[in-house]
């Protein structure tokens, strides 16, 4: 998709695919599955006893209990399968704005409306208006949920634990269910903490989605776990047979083998993408100063804001028109998202040079 949507002459810097090599562990495990002929329905625990393993190690979190766990067909999914669990057609789920633009067409097309609680200053969660759209939320006595993005996309984003703590509060205050999208959590900065939903206190009655498929590059290969908190657990229980039909068995696999042996590699990936980061900041500056910037502490994208360049709401557009470098136009991400563009970073260093070479020249 990254590579065929727009024509040959046009360099893609948009949809969340890295292009990277596979990691080898990865490939060692898919290769022997099907050198066996492993290639039927999905079932077990493996995934989520090494997405516990991994959780614990890499995050200091030992409450991922396997028994509250489910394999979904990828997290996107995963949250539609949560929210019905946990609200009905015609009920409010509360997005932070600007947000990965599936956030609304996921929502309303099940049937529910969409409550924006903009973010911020500087891209953190604004507690008192999430307080203000949760109360507008239930009026009336409807059921709603807040769905998380943790770590936020695409400002790059990490929740602190007080920031998650507090939203515990203001959710069982209001009777709002949580459930958080947590796929970029293995893309954290070093020296930034990811602290998962379900462990922060109170948070005992929300849901998760969790998945290896952004930070290994393994979208394709579907696959992802729902995780229910302590008092979840018979939300999840009541998630249909056929939900579990849908995952690939050769993406179990896969992301089983990530979690559970590819940290060597997602350590490398994570230091290539700060040379990046770095690197595009600098080029920024030199090139197209009137883009503001502030390097995200997790994810591989960039949320640029071109505002000052004139350019109107929409200037990925401009960017493709004039520079044929693709970036996700801000404006279907909702409220905050006009006159910014998304940048995929994840790529090699001579590539972002030749984007920021390019969105200058569309400039000239």
């Amino acid at each position: 998709m990254k590579w065929r949507t727009y024509p040959e002459d046009v360099l893609p810097l948009w949809v969340a695919e890295m292009d990277v090599p596979l990691a080898e562990p990865i490939v060692r495990a898919v290769t022997d599955a099907l050198a066996r002929g492993d290639t039927g329905y999905p079932v077990g625990t493996a995934y989520a006893e090494a997405l516990a393993d991994f959780a614990e190690k890499r995050w200091s979190w030992d409450g991922l209990a396997v028994q509250r766990t489910a394999i979904v067909p990828d997290v996107m999914l995963g949250v539609v399968e949560m929210l019905k669990l946990v609200t009905g057609p015609g009920d409010t789920v509360v997005v932070n704005s600007p947000v990965y633009p599936p956030f609304y067409q996921f929502v309303e097309h099940m049937d529910r409306q969409v409550f924006e609680a903009p973010l911020g200053t500087e891209g953190r969660i604004d507690l008192g208006g999430l307080e203000d759209a949760f109360r507008r939320a239930v009026d009336g006595r409807r059921r709603a949920a807040y769905l998380l993005c943790s770590p936020h996309n695409p400002t790059g984003t990490v929740h602190t634990a007080d920031e998650l703590a507090t939203v515990a509060v203001l959710a069982d205050r209001y009777g709002v269910r949580v459930v958080a999208d947590e796929i970029h959590a293995p893309l954290v900065v070093g020296g930034v903490d990811f602290v998962p939903y379900l462990s922060v206190p109170g948070a005992g009655n929300g849901l998760s989605l969790m998945s290896a498929s952004k930070a290994w590059n393994l979208a394709g290969l579907k696959a992802a776990l729902a995780i229910a908190g302590p008092e979840a657990a018979a939300d999840l229980a009541r998630l249909p047979e056929e939900v579990g039909h849908g995952p690939s068995h050769v993406g179990v696999i896969a992301h089983t083998a990530a979690l559970r042996d590819g940290t060597a590699w997602l350590d490398a990936l994570l230091a290539g993408l700060d040379d990046n980061r770095r690197l595009l900041g600098e080029l920024l500056a030199g090139h197209l100063p009137g883009i503001a910037h502030r390097p995200g502490e997790a994810t591989y994208l960039a949320w640029l804001d071109c505002r000052a360049l004139g350019l109107g709401d929409d200037p990925a557009e401009v960017f493709l028109r004039r520079g044929r470098v693709a970036l996700n136009s801000g404006v279907p991400f909702g409220t905050g998202g006009a006159g910014h563009v998304r940048l995929n970073l994840a790529t090699s260093p001579e590539v972002v040079r030749e984007a920021v070479r390019r969105m200058a020249a569309a400039l000239g």
